[in-house]
């Protein structure tokens, strides 16, 4: 919230001679006052005065999370409402993996019946307020009362559901948004039914949408047979879905909204082209005059190496006694020789291929020719997961392979590293190697996405180029030789501790983009 509080000004004593100078030319000395210092008002935006501001998200954090999306859901809402410039609230579905400790503070609105096609489905509305932020969460027990959020046969439905939900419940709450902000496929169909459906509808006809792409991969593609059973898509609009003789939502998300973004500027220009746009290229550089693109941020309190309770020991950019410590606790815990001047190499990933794990498992070997660590935690794809749980059984010495998700093991990684690798294929944003510089662990990533615009070669990182493990191998070498010259590396940890990844900046962004689209 912005303040709303200004402090009392306070007067100053000063000679004669001095408030001559300060008042007019003319005063003398006799009859001149004490200068006293003009107090500057803050800003003050009433409520009914901020912008209305909508998030559709298929997940949230704190309440539910499987990856990133989430944690930009919970962090760019709050930096927003922390304006004060904003009334930001952001809907939900009401999963059963939502963790017990908020289901149990949640508030229960009421509920309306939701017409999609054939069906009249139940919705109940819950909401609960955090940070300056109000969470509203759909209620449909046959659509989320299952585990997990998504992998299901009917998510296509799941989420039609979903999507018409959140235009139905705006009369309900007396909310209107003026701009609903979508993100990723699942909440596609919003801003869809946005533009078609409810385009007639007086109290609709002024809400923009703003669709985000935090992953172009997965675009909700389905058969051109379900439209209007399925998604209550008839023939007049059907066009705008309609991609290569079948449905797809994010093709149709991306037509009809007054703007869409991704997660990063690179990615924005990468999606333009065939090798990263999964064959959606030609619908983003026929739509590139309303493509943005804003490098995410990361939680900055969250991530906190003097406060972090997960850790081994404390430390601060300016005292990094406690990330020596961090480092001989983990090689403890982990097996491994407690070598203090030994790097560890750290990986923390999905273990898939997009991530760059076939340029790992190329030169690997050649890099534990050295005198490093390395360090993996992920699950994924069982070739990868067998290939480093071998790895570790042929070099106990030298390879840890944890192959489980396990978050207090993370932090745990992040602090007691020296270097962290990231070689992705594609990288819309990516979180982590940032999320490494807060804990003073220097990332070599390769410059694609999110990684372009985050990681600078030496001055808070190294970068290769070319997808090549060779060229990998060659930084690799690069960081392990630049590590020990103690006083050159502290300086370049000291640089990646230091840069900014908080969402301020990123919030300002978006800021810019919403009163943009409100001209």
């Amino acid at each position: 919230m912005a303040n709303t509080t200004t402090k009392k000004s306070t007067g100053t004593k000063t000679t004669a001679k001095t408030a001559a100078k300060t008042t007019t030319k003319t005063a003398t000395a006799k009859t001149a006052k004490p200068a006293v210092k003009k107090s500057v008002k803050a800003e003050v935006i009433k409520p009914e005065d901020r912008k209305k501001i909508l998030f559709v998200a298929s997940e949230a954090t704190p309440f539910i999370q499987t990856g990133g999306l989430a944690e930009v859901i919970g962090s760019l809402s709050t930096a927003l409402a922390a304006t004060g410039k904003f009334d930001v609230r952001v809907v939900v579905p009401l999963y059963s993996d939502i963790k017990k400790e908020y289901r149990d503070k949640f508030t229960y609105l009421g509920n309306l019946y939701v017409h999609l096609a054939w069906r009249n489905q139940y919705c109940g509305v819950f909401s609960y307020e955090k940070d300056g932020v109000i969470f509203y969460f759909i209620d449909n027990e046959f659509y989320f009362k299952r585990p997990g959020c998504y992998g299901y046969f009917d998510d296509g439905e799941r989420f039609a559901f979903f999507s018409r939900a959140v235009l139905e419940i705006m009369p309900f709450l007396n909310f209107y948004p003026e701009v609903m902000h979508c993100h990723d496929w699942q909440s596609a169909l919003a801003a869809i039914y946005l533009k078609t459906n409810y385009c007639f509808r007086q109290e609709y006809q002024f809400i923009r949408s703003l669709f985000t792409i935090h992953n172009i991969e997965y675009q909700g593609q389905y058969s051109l047979d379900i439209l209007s059973s399925l998604f209550d898509i008839y023939g007049k609009y059907q066009y705008l879905v309609e991609y290569n003789n079948s449905i797809n939502l994010m093709k149709g998300a991306i037509e009809v909204s007054e703007r869409f973004s991704t997660v990063s500027p690179k990615y924005a220009g990468e999606i333009k082209d065939p090798y990263y746009a999964h064959g959606l290229d030609p619908i983003i550089r026929n739509n590139h005059f309303k493509l943005r693109g804003i490098l995410n941020g990361i939680d900055d309190k969250g991530y906190n190496s003097e406060l972090d309770t997960h850790l081994f020991a404390n430390f601060t950019p300016e005292d990094m006694s406690g990330k020596a410590v961090c480092k001989r606790e983990l090689q403890k815990m982990l097996n491994l020789p407690q070598k203090p001047d030994t790097p560890i190499i750290s990986m923390i990933s999905r273990l898939v291929a997009h991530k760059g794990l076939d340029l790992v498992t190329n030169v690997i070997e050649e890099v534990l020719q050295d005198d490093v660590q390395l360090v993996i935690l992920g699950t994924g794809d069982y070739q990868y997961e067998s290939y480093f749980r071998d790895l570790a059984r042929r070099y106990p010495d030298k390879v840890s392979a944890n192959i489980v998700f396990n978050g207090d093991l993370s932090r745990k990684i992040y602090s007691g590293s020296d270097i962290f690798l990231m070689p992705s294929k594609s990288e819309p944003c990516g979180l982590s190697q940032m999320i490494a510089c807060r804990y003073a662990t220097v990332p070599i990533v390769r410059e694609t996405g999110g990684l372009y615009d985050s990681i600078k070669p030496l001055e808070n990182g190294y970068t290769f180029a070319n997808y090549n493990a060779h060229d990998m191998l060659y930084v690799i070498r690069k960081a392990i030789e630049d590590y020990k010259n103690k006083e050159e590396w502290a300086k370049l940890r000291y640089r990646a501790a230091k840069t900014d990844f908080s969402w301020n900046k990123s919030a300002k962004e978006y800021e810019a983009l919403y009163l943009e689209m409100l001209k």
